[in-house]
This record gives structure tokens, C-alpha cells and sequence, in this order.
């Protein structure tokens, strides 16, 4: 049974007893506080009031709210795919910038370690919105390639800006996942004359892949919920076209389903991703 240092809580268990015994009978609450319960009850709730006010509003000369959201779901689904499209740019850069990243943290060589630490816990530490920021205003709008100009597009620059926390996250996931093979591992590497880049390739990765997936998994479903911040920064994604279809009806009794739209395309596509990030902890049961 595994221990943990973090604060737990603990669900209350009601105890009854019967009139004419002294048998006890307990009833666990925790199922009802499930995370399943709790959505399939939100979104009940949710569905109940929108057809609701969707009856009320079919007398009126304008079309009820449940035909509106019809008809504007497909701005906000192509606008939440473009917000996907930006995780995963970014999820790529920044895995193989932190994959580069976390190596160098375990070098040997003592300034390209010290150095690698720096960077990443700079950029572990840095508010993502800042350095959006920072990655939209000191990128050029253009670079020169072999004489021609290629033109730097504001969602480009933005996946940059989000790539460089998660390569710091992912050198932190990387360091973790080496430093916790056994040292029996180097020892046997060593007796078969292998070279430290040859271990590390062939022997210690392999290994630390079952160990860094879950958090991958996890870092990877984060970014997705932050691309959202690339709507401040002037890119047109999920959030601001949600924001330009209700300035373009002009009904204030849409803004709660609209964004609540919105909100069930994310965790329609989170919420597996956590789920299957559970299953694979329990199906690897690594051990250090």
C-alpha cells in the first residue's frame, strides 16, 4: 500500500444502529462525490436550464437559445480545433527542446548542468501569459530565409510562447525519470564498456519512458486549458470567437451558454486524457 506525504481527505462515513441491536451498518458518501457524478449532474443541471429558457423564448420573433447555439457551434468548434492545433505545436517544440534540456541537466559537465538549471527553473517559474508577452512582441514579424522574407505569424510566435514553460516542465520530467533508475543500471552499463551517451540512449531512456508518460500526459492536457491565454495576445481561437459571436447576436441570455459550450469541447477532450493517464499508472505500477 502505497504512503503519501500530502494531505488527504478523508470522506465521512455515517454510522446508524438499529433500535432493537447493537448492530452497526455504515454508508459510504464517496460515491456520490465522484469527479463522473459530478459531471453527468453539472451538465444535467446546465442542459435543464438552457431548454428552459429556450421554451421561453419560443414565442419571441428571434430564434430560442438551444437554434442559436446550433448555429454557432460551428465557429466555436473550428475556433477550439484551432486551439488544439496550437497544444500540439507547442507540446511538440517544447518536448524536444526539453528533452535536450533535461539531458543537459544530468551532464556531468558541471557549467552546462549549472547553466541548464537556470533556464529551467526560469522558465518554470515565469507566468505563461508573460512570456506570450515577451514571445509577441520581441519575435520579428518576418525572417530572412535563403534571401526571401518568411513572414512570422501571431499564432506561431504564440506556440513558441507557450513551448518554452512546457520545455522546462518537461526537463524537470525528464531529470526525474532518469534519476530514478537504479544506479545497478550504470553499474552494469559500465561493466559492458558502454560510453555515457550509449547508456543513456540504449539503456536509461528506454527504461524512463513508462516513468515520464503519465506526467507527459498530464503537462500535455494543462497546456491544452492554457491555450486560452493566446486570446489576450490577439490570436483567433476558441475564445475569441466565442467573445465575437455573442458582440455579433447581441444577447446577454447566451453568454453563460456560449462559454459553457465552449467549456464541455475542453473537458470532452481533457477528460479522457486524465482518465487515460490514470490507467497508465496503474497498468506500468512503476516502481523506483
Amino acid at each position: 500500500m502505497t504512503q503519501s506525504d500530502l494531505p488527504v481527505l478523508i470522506a465521512r462515513t455515517a454510522v446508524l444502529r438499529a433500535d432493537g441491536g447493537g448492530e452497526e451498518r455504515s454508508f459510504d458518501c464517496r460515491g456520490i462525490l465522484l469527479p463522473r457524478n459530478l459531471a453527468l449532474l453539472g451538465a444535467a443541471l446546465a442542459f435543464s436550464a438552457i431548454v428552459a429558457e429556450a421554451q421561453g423564448q419560443g414565442l419571441a420573433t428571434r430564434p430560442g437559445i438551444l437554434a442559436t447555439l446550433w448555429l454557432w457551434t460551428p465557429v466555436v468548434f473550428g475556433g477550439f480545433l484551432f486551439n488544439l492545433l496550437t497544444s500540439v505545436l507547442s507540446m511538440a517544440l517544447g518536448t524536444v527542446a526539453g528533452l535536450l534540456l533535461g539531458l543537459a541537466l544530468i551532464s556531468l559537465v558541471r557549467p552546462v548542468s549549472r547553466s541548464a538549471w537556470y533556464v529551467t527553473q526560469f522558465f518554470r517559474n515565469a507566468p505563461w501569459l508573460v512570456l506570450l508577452f515577451y514571445c509577441m512582441l520581441l519575435l520579428p514579424f518576418e525572417v530572412s530565409l535563403f534571401g526571401q522574407a518568411v513572414p512570422l505569424p501571431a499564432w506561431l510566435k504564440a506556440s513558441v510562447g507557450l513551448a518554452l514553460p512546457v520545455m522546462a516542465n518537461v526537463a524537470e520530467i525528464v531529470r526525474g525519470g532518469v534519476q530514478s533508475i537504479p544506479d545497478t543500471q550504470w553499474q552494469a552499463a559500465d561493466s559492458l564498456a558502454f560510453t555515457r551517451p550509449q547508456t543513456i540512449r540504449m539503456i536509461i531512456l528506454p527504461q524512463c519512458l513508462k516513468r515520464m508518460t503519465p506526467p507527459w500526459m498530464n503537462l500535455y492536457a494543462i497546456l491544452t486549458m492554457a491555450t486560452t491565454l493566446i486570446s489576450i495576445v490577439g490570436v483567433q481561437e476558441g475564445m475569441t470567437l466565442t467573445r465575437a459571436a455573442l458582440v455579433a447576436d447581441g444577447r446577454v441570455e447566451l453568454f453563460v451558454p456560449m462559454y459553457l459550450m465552449l467549456l464541455m469541447f475542453f473537458f470532452l477532450y481533457c477528460y479522457p486524457i486524465a482518465r487515460w493517464t490514470i490507467a497508465l499508472e496503474r497498468r506500468f505500477n512503476v516502481k523506483a
